[in-house]
């Protein structure tokens, strides 16, 4: 879904078109989706049927070889979205009575069926089934060079019950009788087995239940993850966004659920990926400007709706990435907005690929304002690599429910977000070591869209009290570094 024609994209479309986009972004990493062969295009590739082929519907092999070096090239490492959690039923080409049991490498009877995905559940604790997978991981490092994986379904694969309808609010479930430890086993297998073939890969844990010391070293008796993903973090957005007005959001909140996270274990954040796009939900942009999208997102328009969209989309991307992790996602197209959700071909759409596609031509027409919110995305993760802004775990300076502003820090630059939909504040004093600073990043630059009431290169001097005084302009935010003498 790729590319912008209603077709099935190829590995040389992606390469010859969307690969240079991603490196013009600044992202320096691709997780690639759906690369297993699997018989329903729909699913996304989490019905695999062939764990060792590369699905032949987006070419050849040699072709998504020459998107990985090209990829290597450009300094953009490539992981796998792999699916050891499950396999498709289908008896003709998957693995389900390969050899006329249905057992082979899976449970017998009702344990060895997903109640919910219709899919086959893995046995992790037979000999036959890590071979198989531990030697998967190693085939697809090995033959395609890649830079390791995002491991799909961990929490069905570590729980009994697959961690459905739980809330993992106590301890006891990571350690009573409703875990799967050989299927623990096998995941800290697989993480020694692949940084045996390549000592930096990196590895991602698919995880709802925030299982304790899945991202934590096997050495200090973790799994051996090096990154899960921030999960919550998405349906919070969703949850601020639809169910409370503007006027009720809380940055204290915001701050707390953005930072929840155990300091010894790393996270990859994101506002949303694919799973808030697709068909019966909505995406972040379209949940802030529904059917106002498809009329008045040109140029010179004036539409309030538009506006607080615009602003809070850029405003979102900003503190997730600065706050909530190790890491930041991006599902292509997100970073400017596309339009519409995501619907595979299938017979409820009349077999159309009209939403199975990426509108690449929207940020690219000057007529329009997405081509702000991309160059935005940008501008924010060129800062942040330039700066190596996740290294260092964010600061609280101030949360001001009042006014709805908050104040924060990482790596001595100073991330201010006024969330405030029509109170804009001058002489806003904050306590800060004393100094210059100066405004390196700003949502609202008209470059972005913004109306540029805060601009790059602006200088603010400490007080004689020691405190920083700076104008915030309602729905924006904007970075302040220190400058040196």
């Amino acid at each position: 879904m790729s590319s912008e024609e209603e077709k099935v994209a190829s590995f040389e479309d992606f390469r010859k078109t969307v690969l240079p986009r991603v490196a013009k972004l600044g992202y320096d990493v691709i997780q690639i989706m759906a690369l297993q062969e699997h018989p329903y295009y729909g699913s996304f590739g989490y019905q695999v049927a062939n764990f060792f082929a590369l699905s032949s519907r987006f070419g050849t092999p040699e072709e998504f070889k020459a998107l990985v070096d090209e990829a290597h090239g450009l300094g953009i490492a490539v992981i796998m979205d792999i699916v050891h959690s499950h396999s498709v039923e289908n008896v003709a080409e998957g693995l389900s009575e390969f050899d006329g049991r249905e057992d082979l490498y899976f449970f017998y009877g009702p344990q060895g069926r997903h109640p919910a995905w219709g899919s086959r559940c893995f046995d992790y604790g037979k000999d036959a089934t890590r071979y198989f997978l531990l030697s998967n991981c190693k085939f697809w490092m090995e033959e395609y060079k890649l830079d390791g994986f995002r491991f799909d379904g961990v929490t069905s694969m570590l729980y009994w019950d697959h961690g459905l309808g739980k809330d993992f609010g106590d301890y006891k479930y990571y350690f009573d009788e409703g875990v799967d430890k050989d299927a623990v086993i096998y995941l800290a297998l697989a993480n020694m087995l692949i940084r045996e073939v390549y000592p930096d890969a990196i590895t991602i844990a698919e995880d709802v239940s925030g299982m304790a010391g899945l991202a934590a070293p096997y050495e200090a008796y973790g799994v051996g993850f090096g990154f899960r993903m921030a999960m919550g973090v998405a349906d919070h957005w969703i949850k601020w966004i639809k169910e409370k007005s503007d006027e009720q959001w809380s940055v204290g909140e915001i701050w707390w659920e953005l930072t929840r996270k155990r300091e010894d274990e790393k996270t990859v954040a994101y506002a949303e990926c694919h799973d808030q796009a697709l068909v019966g939900d909505k995406t972040i942009i379209f949940r802030l400007m529904d059917k106002e999208m498809y009329f008045a997102m040109q140029k010179g328009s004036e539409n309030l709706v538009i506006e607080r969209g615009i602003a809070l989309h850029k405003m979102i991307r900003l503190v997730t990435a600065a706050t909530a992790g190790d890491g930041y996602l991006n599902f292509m197209g997100n970073e400017f907005g596309h339009p519409e959700w995501i619907d595979f071909p299938r017979e409820g759409n009349g077999w159309s690929y009209k939403y199975a596609r990426r509108q690449w031509s929207l940020p690219d027409n000057p007529d329009l304002r997405y081509g702000g919110l991309e160059a935005f995305d940008a501008a924010m993760v060129r800062y942040f690599r330039a700066k190596r802004i996740l290294s260092a775990p964010p600061e609280i300076i101030y949360a001001d429910e009042e006014k709805k502003v908050l104040l924060f820090k990482r790596k001595s630059r100073i991330f201010a977000l006024n969330f405030n939909p029509v109170g804009s504040f001058a002489d806003y004093a904050f306590d800060c070591p004393p100094g210059t600073y100066e405004v390196v990043l700003s949502s609202d630059e008209k470059e972005f869209g913004g109306f540029g009431r805060v601009t790059r290169g602006e200088r603010h001097e400490t007080l004689a009290d020691g405190r920083l005084s700076v104008y915030l302009p309602s729905r924006c935010a904007f970075v302040l570094e220190k400058k040196r003498k």
